[in-house]
């Protein structure tokens, strides 16, 4: 499944269990690491592990497994990294206090 297929899948996972404020941002002309960082987020700790779940259950049903995934256990911000795709699920204030779109912004100045 090519990178593009992938962020579409996590987004469609995402927007079925109602994630709030999705972004998709390209960082591939940013990093070699991956393609799509995809950020969302949740009205509560128990959304956001809902949420972080959901993108793992519907990957797997595509043979796609998660290379991680981090912050389960308190679900204010789980990762799951997918290589070419990493999605940050986040609760409003963690989002807001990391700004992650601002830092992954390519007009931001180095």
């Amino acid at each position: 499944m090519d990178s593009e297929a992938q962020k579409q899948l996590v987004i469609d996972a995402l927007d079925e269990l109602k994630a709030v404020n999705t972004v998709s941002l390209d960082v591939t002309g940013m990093t070699d690491v991956m393609d799509f960082l995809v950020i969302a987020s949740g009205t509560s700790n128990r959304h956001v592990k809902s949420l972080a779940d959901n993108v793992c259950m519907q990957a797997k049903k595509q043979g796609l497994r998660p290379l991680g995934v981090e912050g389960e256990d308190t679900g204010e911000w789980v990762l799951v990294d997918f290589g070419d795709v990493v999605v940050h699920v986040m609760l409003p204030a963690t989002r807001d206090f990391y700004d992650l779109e601002r830092l992954w912004r390519p007009d931001t100045p180095a």
